[in-house]
């Protein structure tokens, strides 16, 4: 299992071990279940209202997605922006115009606000992938109470209780592991699509 550690120049385990005792029980599980094979996949729990490539390869794609940014040591619920970056990668391989979105996302209770976070998604013209909310449940510091399944489609779709909020000029930060790790993995993936 491979596992990459949060902090540069640390390994997995010395970082966990200057995290909170929440912390690593929370890995502790996920590690559990990364050796079982057990882990969610987004395609278990899809919304799926996109005409773009097929629905079997969108499902095959979010997951291998899934599966290379769960390598993180704490899972995949803040890796948005990786997800993001490698999901725009891979459309534009396939030839499909994206772009990733950087900004707000807010969940909602009958109308009220519960939680919003700094977020990734990506856009295809008037659709979008929000591929990793799944894994929300995962982070410590959202509410027990948000179930954001997985969303492809026209965003005047998605989901009641999720909204959205691009922010203007910002751009997505480099990030090491997408592009000397999780991508050219993902590259070979993709190829394995085509044939």
């Amino acid at each position: 299992m491979r596992e990459i550690s949060p902090a540069i120049g640390m390994s997995a385990d010395d970082f966990l071990a200057t995290r909170p005792c929440k912390v690593q029980i929370l890995v502790k599980g996920i590690r559990e279940e990364k050796l079982s094979g057990s882990r969610p996949k987004p395609s278990a729990t899809l919304i799926d209202k996109s005409e773009i490539l097929t629905p079997e390869i969108r499902r095959s794609l979010l997951d291998a997605i899934a599966e290379l940014v769960d390598e993180n040591l704490c899972g995949r619920s803040e890796m948005c922006l990786q997800f993001s970056t490698l999901l725009h990668r891979a459309l534009t391989e396939f030839g499909v115009p994206s772009r990733i979105a950087l900004g707000t996302a807010m969940y909602f209770d009958r109308g009220k606000e519960i939680y919003r976070w700094e977020h990734a998604w990506v856009r295809i013209q008037s659709e979008v992938v929000d591929g990793n909310t799944d894994m929300l449940y995962e982070n410590l510091q959202a509410p027990d109470s948000i179930q954001a399944r997985p969303f492809w489609g026209e965003i005047k779709h998605i989901p009641v209780g999720r909204r959205l909020r691009e922010a203007n000029g910002v751009s997505p930060r480099y990030d090491s592991d997408v592009d000397k790790v999780w991508w050219p993995e993902l590259r070979q993936t993709i190829q394995r699509f085509r044939r």
